[in-house]
């Protein structure tokens, strides 16, 4: 298989993971993982009272989807960075090992 095919199957299969949950659960409600942690703890403990709270809350929605968009951003450059550095060292010492 060349690496156009198997670089193709693999945007497919990407796109099948993404899209896929969209249409099983088209009318779900998909709200943070927060919300619904704080909903259980409340169940759980009605006295219970947060030990920290956050140093500063975004004005907005968007302003908070764009943080995190950043945030992810951000991890997909720094693991990108580190998966190339691997990969050009380990050519490097298959260079020099065929010297």
């Amino acid at each position: 298989m060349t690496l156009s095919k198997k670089n193709m199957l693999i945007i497919i299969a990407i796109l099948i993971i993404t899209i896929l949950p969209l249409i099983i659960k088209s009318n779900a409600d998909f709200a943070g993982a927060d919300g619904a942690a704080e909903g259980v703890i409340q169940e759980m403990n009605s006295n219970y009272k947060p030990w920290f709270s956050s140093l500063w809350k975004p004005p907005s929605g968007e302003i908070e989807s764009l943080l995190f968009a950043l945030q992810a951003a951000l991890g997909a450059g720094v693991l990108g960075y580190y998966i190339g550095y691997k990969r050009a060292v380990g050519k490097k010492v298959e260079r020099n090992k065929d010297c």
